[in-house]
């Protein structure tokens, strides 16, 4: 039920008229033992999926925000492995669909068959992976798809449009599109061209279409709401939680759905 769990609850949110919030965090940073309470901290507060982000050594698409968690996070051990046991011990208590966000490397080393089934058995419902072209994914999705997992594609608007389009068709669970060009991290304008491409992307999607990279703010969030299904929010989200701002997290997801 995971690639169907996690189209699921987005169209129920969507039905619901909320728009979509999905909040990145680096698993790990503070430690592993904190996993449970921070994703249900997060689901409490409303959000409707949770992206897991897995430390790296060379995160390319990963600003520096997200790049110190990574570091903290090797810093106290978080490997692969023990972020999907560290899942499996309390799947059987969580409904929130989780998305982990990996590169193709620590897969490959951990194995990309195994990946696939302990991924289904950690309870997880999708995976993204950056670094991982359209033309090579086939390496990864035949196993992802044989274990029911959505493989969350990516779309930049550097690419041609019909390029975008191909990756719109091929849409599980929901379409990530890349709001800036460059790395994560806060942003203080996006660009004009934003709202016609996010328009272009749901026209050809059959899943949600969420903006991501750069988006801090309430504002920001519904103005790509505006013209997307949601918005995914990461360097923003690791930095309060490294601070302790929980009311912070609170404040911008409910104030963005």
């Amino acid at each position: 039920m995971s690639k169907e769990k996690l189209e699921m609850r987005l169209r129920e949110k969507s039905a619901a008229n909320e728009k979509l919030f999905i909040p990145y965090i680096m698993a790990g940073d503070g430690g592993l033992d904190i996993l449970e309470e921070r994703i249900n901290f997060l689901e409490e507060c409303g959000a409707s999926a949770i992206e897991l982000g897995i430390p790296f050594s060379d995160p390319v698409a990963d600003g520096p925000t997200i790049q110190e968690a990574g570091l903290r996070a090797l810093g106290s051990g978080t490997t692969l492995t023990a972020v999907l046991n560290t899942l499996q011990d309390f799947r059987e208590k969580r409904s929130v669909p989780i998305i982990l966000m990996t590169y193709l490397n620590p897969i490959f080393v951990y194995g990309i068959e195994k990946f696939a089934i302990d991924c289904k058995k950690s309870g997880v419902d999708g995976v993204i992976i950056p670094d991982l072209p359209l033309e090579e994914e086939n390496i990864v999705v035949d196993f992802l798809k044989e274990n029911a997992i959505a493989f969350i594609r990516l779309a930049a608007m550097t690419s041609p449009k019909s390029r975008l389009i191909e990756l719109a068709a091929k849409s599980e669970g929901f379409l990530y599109a890349v709001s800036v060009t460059g790395t994560t991290g806060v942003r203080a304008v996006h660009d004009k061209e934003v709202k016609a491409y996010l328009e272009m992307l749901r026209d050809n999607s059959p899943v949600p279409v969420l903006a991501g990279f750069g988006v801090s703010t309430i504002e920001q969030a519904q103005e790509l709401g505006s013209h997307s299904d949601g918005v995914i929010v990461g360097s923003k989200i690791v930095d309060l939680l490294h601070n302790g701002d929980l009311a912070q997290i609170r404040a911008l997801i409910q104030g963005s759905i």
